[in-house]
C-alpha cells in the first residue's frame, strides 16, 4: 500500500532497521535511533543499484515522489541515479569555480523559484561568467564586482548593473548557506551607489519590512490605516481590492475572505485564506467600522470607503530611511520573499491573483487551497519575526490563532 502523511508521522522506532515501500522502488529506512531516511532501489543494465535522497520529514512524501519520477525519467535514458549524485556531491565538496556552482545555483534554486529562470541564466552568462566565472568562489573580491558594474555603468545600463549585482548578492548567498563561501563580495557595494532603484523594482528587505511596519505602527496616523497597511502586506491584495472590501465578504470562521468577479482587475472572483494574524486584524478593524457595511469605511460617510488616496498619503507621511517605494510593491516583497523561501511559483501567482497565459494557463486550472493557507500563514508569520517588539511597541495580539 502506498505510504501515507498520517503513516510516516506515526512510524515508531523498532530494535532493528526496518522499510516501507511507497512502490516503485520508493521505500522508507526507519532506523532504530528514529532517522527516517527516503531511499530508491532499482534495476539498471541488469545490476541493482540503490540511491538515497535524504530524510524525512525535511524531504516530504511528495518531494520523495517528485524525486522518484525523476530518478525514473534517469534510468529510461540509461543514467544512473546514484552515479549523478555521486558526481554532484564530489563538485560540491570541491573547490568550485563561480561557473561551476553557477550551475549549481540555477538547478538548485533558480529553476525552482523563479519565474524567468532564463533572464537570470542570460544575466550570468553576458558579464558575470565571461568577466570572473573561472575564478575560485571563494577567490571573488569586491573589486572583482565592481568591474563588472563599472563596465556595465559605462554602457549606460544603470539599472541592468543595479539587476547583475543583485543577481549576484543571491548567487553568493547562497554560496554562504552552502559552505562553499564565507564572505559576499557583491553585497559590500549598496544599490544606491549603482542607480537609482525605480518603483517597480522595489522589494523590501526583511529588515526593511521589520522598519516599515515599526515606523508605521509609532506614527500618529489612524489605527484603522495602520492595520488596513498590514493587512496589504499579509493578504497580498491590490490596495483598492481592500479599500473596497465589505464585511459580506468576509467569512470569520471559515478564515476565508471572498472577493467577487466585479471587483478584481481580471473580473474573476478571488479568495483570500486568512492567516491568524489577519483574521485578528480584521476582529479590530470590525470594532472600529461603526456598523459600516466596509471594512475601511470613510470618516466622513460610513456609507462609502476611504479614498483610494488615503492609504498613498499615510504612506508619505511616515519618516522613513529607505528607498522610496509604493504601495503595490507589498505585493512583490511578499511575492519575492515566499519564491526565495521556495515555495512553489503557481501558489504564489494564484495568491497574488495572476492568471497565468499559454498552455500552462489552459491547463492548470488548480486552486491549490491547503497549500496558498498554509503558505499564506508562513508569510504572516515570518512578518511577525521581523517586527517582534524589542523596541517595547505594542503592536497587537495579531499572532494568537
Amino acid at each position: 500500500m502506498p505510504l501515507s502523511d498520517t503513516k510516516l508521522k506515526n512510524l515508531k522506532a523498532r530494535d532493528k532497521p526496518y522499510q516501507l515501500s511507497d512502490g516503485n522502488g520508493l521505500f522508507i529506512e526507519i532506523m532504530p535511533g528514529g532517522k527516517k531516511t527516503w531511499r530508491l532501489r532499482y534495476r539498471l543494465n541488469g545490476v541493482q543499484e540503490k540511491v538515497t535522497l535524504g530524510e524525512y520529514p525535511a524531504f516530504t512524501l511528495l518531494d520523495a515522489r517528485q524525486w522518484r519520477e525523476e530518478c525514473r525519467g534517469f534510468i529510461a535514458k540509461g543514467i544512473s541515479p546514484m552515479k549523478e549524485k555521486q558526481k554532484s556531491k564530489s563538485i560540491l565538496n570541491g573547490m568550485l569555480t563561480v561557473s561551476e556552482f553557477c550551475d549549481v545555483w540555477l538547478s538548485d534554486v533558480v529553476q525552482k523559484t523563479t519565474k524567468e529562470p532564463k533572464n537570470i541564466r542570460r544575466v550570468l552568462d553576458k558579464d558575470v561568467i565571461p568577466a570572473i566565472g573561472r575564478k575560485k568562489l571563494s577567490e571573488v573580491t569586491v573589486g572583482d564586482i565592481q568591474l563588472i558594474i563599472d563596465k556595465i555603468k559605462a554602457r549606460g545600463s544603470d539599472q541592468s548593473a543595479l539587476l547583475t549585482r543583485n543577481i549576484m548578492k543571491r548567487f553568493f548567498a547562497y554560496g554562504i548557506s552552502r559552505e562553499k563561501c564565507i564572505f559576499n563580495p557583491a553585497a559590500a557595494i549598496e544599490a544606491r551607489f549603482i542607480a537609482k532603484v525605480k518603483s517597480r523594482d522595489v522589494s523590501l528587505t526583511s529588515e526593511e519590512v521589520g522598519k516599515l511596519l515599526k515606523v508605521i505602527y509609532k506614527s500618529s496616523m489612524r489605527r484603522a490605516n495602520k492595520l488596513a497597511l498590514h493587512l496589504l502586506f499579509l493578504c497580498m491584495v491590490r490596495k483598492t481590492e481592500l479599500i473596497e472590501a465589505t464585511w459580506d465578504e468576509i467569512d470569520f470562521d471559515k478564515s476565508v475572505w471572498s472577493i467577487p468577479a466585479r471587483r478584481m482587475k481580471k473580473d474573476k472572483a478571488h479568495v483570500v485564506y486568512l492567516s491568524h494574524q489577519a483574521l485578528n486584524i480584521l476582529v479590530e478593524l470590525k470594532t472600529l467600522s461603526s456598523d459600516s457595511d466596509y471594512v475601511l469605511p470613510s470618516r466622513n460617510s460610513l456609507k462609502r470607503p476611504i479614498s483610494k488616496t488615503t492609504l498613498n498619503a499615510a504612506i508619505k507621511s511616515l519618516d522613513l530611511e529607505m528607498s522610496t517605494f509604493v504601495i503595490h510593491d507589498f505585493r512583490r516583497t511578499a511575492s519575492t520573499h515566499l519564491h526565495e523561501a521556495g515555495f512553489n511559483s503557481d501558489w504564489i501567482e494564484k495568491s497574488l491573483a495572476h492568471e497565468q497565459g499559454g498552455v500552462r494557463g489552459v491547463y492548470n486550472r488548480a486552486e491549490y487551497s491547503e497549500q496558498r493557507r498554509e503558505m499564506l500563514q508562513w508569510w504572516a508569520d515570518f512578518v511577525d519575526d521581523q517586527i517582534i517588539d524589542r523596541d517595547n511597541l505594542i503592536l497587537g495580539r495579531f499572532s494568537n490563532g
